[in-house]
Order: structure tokens, then sequence, then C-alpha cells
């Protein structure tokens, strides 16, 4: 039920959008509904933000996180090393290379799970691979990496362990790793290049 529910909330957003692409190109990978749901309820595409808490500290180079909201709430704050490509833009020739390609572990994130979840469900449409979405959004990443919730003195050790790992996780990425935007903030660096034979244009934002 849960799973259907979830691709009720996105199903009709994604008909739009799925509709705008040129049929000759998602042809050959469209999933049926019944297919997109299997993968659904498997739930197989989120990512727990305490993994991409330690992928952050860890600098893994690997990762590239994608933020699907508006330029204006990307520039406000986003997370750090993120891209944005608002949902609306994620069809656009230029991001192909940046969604298509396996070298990073592309993860889409919102504020909640809906819109990066629309994402997802658009780049599985097409066929693309190493696509995924942060559990939960920003909201569940300020909750569980910003603001986590002490233990009660029962819990057992795994949840102290969890709970010291997201207070030092939440302390070494600035207090949550949620950046705001600033007027001295530096101009976003040129992404690194990805090995594609179309051309690709500069991202708002990055490492």
């Amino acid at each position: 039920m849960k799973a259907r529910l979830i691709l009720a909330s996105v199903i009709v957003p994604l008909g739009l959008i799925i509709a705008a692409i040129p049929e000759n190109t998602t042809k050959p990978y469209r999933l049926t509904a019944d297919q997109l749901l299997d993968e659904v309820k498997e739930e197989l595409q989120f990512v727990h933000p305490d993994q991409i808490a330690d992928m952050l500290i860890q600098k893994d180079p690997t990762l590239q996180l994608i933020d699907v909201r508006s330029r204006a709430e990307f520039e406000k704050f986003s997370l750090p090393g993120a891209i944005n490509v608002p949902i609306e833009s994620l069809l656009d020739a230029e991001y192909t290379d940046y969604l298509n390609q396996d070298v990073k572990m592309n993860v889409f994130y919102s504020n909640s799970s809906n819109k990066a979840n629309q994402a997802w469900m658009i780049t599985r449409q097409l066929g693309y691979r190493n696509n995924y979405v942060l559990q939960g959004g920003l909201n569940y990443w300020v909750e569980t990496i910003m603001n986590p919730e002490m233990p009660a003195q029962t819990s057992p050790n795994e949840e102290f362990a969890k709970y010291d790992f997201r207070k030092g996780a939440g302390a070494a990425l600035g207090g949550g790793a949620i950046v705001p935007a600033t007027s001295t903030q530096e101009a976003p660096a040129a992404l690194p290049p990805v090995t594609k034979t179309k051309k690709k244009k500069r991202v708002q934002g990055g490492c």
C-alpha cells in the first residue's frame, strides 16, 4: 500500500514530464506501470543520510549530489558539492552527460523525497543507471544529521554509536552541512568533465 501511495503521488507529474520526451528516446527503455511499481516497492533508489554524510566526510569522489529544487532555493542553501538541475530542466540535453554515465553515484535531493523521486523515475524511464534519491530529502537530513535526537538511556549501544556519528558528522560538515549563500561566497568551481561525446555546460554549484 505504501509503495502504491508513493507511486500515486508522483505518477501524474511524472506523466506530464515523460510526455515531453521524444518517443524514439524512451521507447527502448520505458517501463510499464507494474515494472515501475515493483522498483518503487523495493525502494532500492533510496540512500540514507548516514551514508551520504559518511561519503561527504570521506570526500568520496564518486558522490555527486544533485539538487532538483528551483535555482532560488538552491542559492539560498544546499548540501556541499551539490549541483543544481531543477526538475523542470532535467530533460535538457545539456544535463544528459551528468545523468547518463557510469562514473559517479548521482543522488537527487529536494526538500522532501517527492521531486527527487520524480527525477529518479524519469532517469529510470530513460534507462539511465547510477541515479539515487536522498531518503527523506533535506527535511530528514536536518532531522538526522543536523539535529539528531539523543537516544533514551535504555537504548542499545548501537543507537548511541549512531547518535555520536551523526553529531560528529553534523559538526564536521558545518552544523548539518547546509551551505547558505552569501554575498562573499566564492563562485562555484567548474565541474570535472564527464567522458561523453555531447557538449556540456557549466552547472550552478559544485565543489
